[in-house]
């Protein structure tokens, strides 16, 4: 694994989070956004962030994560505007249900939360642990062919 990262440390508490880029970094998003669909075999996800650029390109990272995540042609809604953690759930629950994550960075630390489908933080009973071992395994979800590639669409208008 490239540039691994202590997965006890960063992932716990429904999020993962980290002093942006050492105890963290932009590849531990793409990651999580392929483990997310993978872990809840999500077919749609909602990204949102703060609208800080660390976290906008966390989130443009999660988000093509999530397109790559084995065969589940992951239809990913991103918004590029500043939005707040209640208005991503909105947006996720106007997805059919869709899991999410909520990219924030502040004094340095980039927080990742992740959310299942019911909007409740990701716990390790519902798919953090499963995520954790994912990654500690190195095995990242991949596509299993081109054909398999979700896309993204981005939400420009604001989250409301």
């Amino acid at each position: 694994m490239l540039n691994p990262i202590d997965t006890a440390a960063v992932l716990r508490g429904g999020r993962a989070a980290g002093i942006h880029p050492t105890q963290i970094h932009a590849g531990v998003a793409w990651w999580l956004g392929a483990c997310l669909v993978v872990t809840q075999q999500a077919p749609r996800l909602a990204v949102a962030h703060d609208g800080d650029p660390v976290s906008a390109q966390y989130a443009a990272r999660l988000a093509r994560g999530a397109t790559n995540a084995q065969h589940y042609r992951c239809h990913v809604s991103i918004v590029v505007s500043p939005a707040t953690a209640s208005e991503l759930l909105d947006i996720a629950h106007r997805l059919d249900q869709a899991p999410g994550a909520y990219i924030t960075h502040r004094s340095g630390e980039v927080s990742i939360a992740l959310f299942d489908a019911k909007g409740a933080p990701l716990t390790d009973e519902s798919g953090l642990a499963a995520i954790r071992k994912l990654i500690d395994e190195d095995h990242v979800p991949i596509p299993v062919n081109d054909a398999s590639r979700g896309i993204i669409v981005e939400l420009k208008e604001d989250a409301s």
